[in-house]
């Protein structure tokens, strides 16, 4: 599964990393916050926070408000081993 890094400027579009990819980022650490764009789907953050869970790890997830408007937020995923 391919989700959306949150951006660091309105106007860039979001990169791409894949589970495999913050799974091995996380050798030898043992918590991580991640943020995540938000055009990933609700779905996806979710298999995302399965996908940790059943390697024992505890997740929590949230949505980020950034701004005033409906559309300035992300998502937040703190991984803790």
């Amino acid at each position: 599964m391919k989700l959306k890094i949150a951006r660091t400027e309105l106007t860039a579009k979001p990169k791409l990393i894949t589970l495999e990819n913050i799974e091995s980022n996380l050798n030898g650490i043992k918590e991580t916050i991640l943020y995540f764009d938000k055009e990933n789907s609700h779905k996806d953050l979710v298999e995302l926070v399965e996908y940790f869970e059943e390697k024992e790890m505890s997740v929590y997830f949230r949505e980020v408000k950034y701004g005033l408007g409906d559309d300035d937020y992300m998502y937040e995923v703190h991984l803790i081993k």
